[in-house]
């Protein structure tokens, strides 16, 4: 059973989603506050946290980027605010979705399935990833299956589940422009709501760690007024 740590100060929130998602098959855990959270996490390991971004005693984007320090547990980011600029914020933090309140809980329950479907390894093609689980460029190692990122000394670099996806997508179809709306059913799901500039804060985010000069990048490259060319060559392994 997977296992959900629900971090919100609303108590009848808190309540309510661990009704819900204990319903739908998972294990849940709560906590009202940063100081909570750190308790909870501290004593138990979770598969994926839900934050509110408004809490009493530290907000939900510096708990975000405290938890993405620590380790590969998948975040979705929960707020009432809707400007795109928290989102972005959000994402640029590591978190691996955003969800405004008030929200369908069915809506929110397809979100972290989704969200754990990338993090347990499951594949983007399936096909695809059965006979080449490894693909290599420019130095690079991602294990697919292994759901890892290695650097030419085998260093590893930790991903987030949507760099992950997003980094497999690009892999997965080199030398080849990608719209932003491709690169978005490629990495997340047809079905997935997402705006353009959440792909724009994961290309920046995957430059900061696989290109040598991000200000300068020779792995994506922005194709102007259509989206982004992975420019390497890929061999399959």
């Amino acid at each position: 059973m997977q296992r959900l740590l629900i971090v919100d100060d609303d108590e009848e929130i808190r309540s309510l989603l661990q009704r819900f998602f204990h319903r739908n098959g998972f294990e849940t855990d709560m906590a009202a506050s940063g100081k909570e959270m750190d308790a909870r996490l501290a004593k138990a390991s979770y598969d994926l946290v839900l934050l509110d971004v408004m809490l009493p005693d530290e907000d939900g984007f510096s708990l975000c980027k405290r938890i993405r320090a620590a380790g590969r547990m998948a975040i979705i980011m929960v707020t009432g605010v809707v400007e795109a600029t928290d989102r972005i914020v959000g994402l640029e933090l590591g978190a691996d979705d955003y969800v405004t309140k008030p929200f369908d809980a069915r809506e929110l329950l397809a979100r972290v399935r989704a969200v754990l479907r990338r993090s347990d390894g499951s594949p983007v093609q399936p096909a695809l990833v059965s006979h080449s689980p490894k693909l290599c460029f420019s130095g690079w190692r991602l294990d697919i299956v292994r759901r890892e990122l290695r650097s030419s000394d085998f260093t590893l670099t930790p991903l987030s589940g949507g760099e992950f996806e997003l980094l497999v997508a690009f892999a997965q179809h080199p030398q080849r422009v990608l719209t932003r709306e491709q690169l978005i059913d490629m990495s997340r799901g047809p079905a997935h709501e997402a705006f353009d500039r959440s792909i724009d804060v994961q290309v920046s985010r995957l430059r900061r760690k696989i290109e040598e000069d991000p200000s300068d990048p020779e792995i994506i490259r922005t194709v102007r007024n259509v989206g982004y060319l992975f420019a390497s060559a890929v061999e399959r392994q």
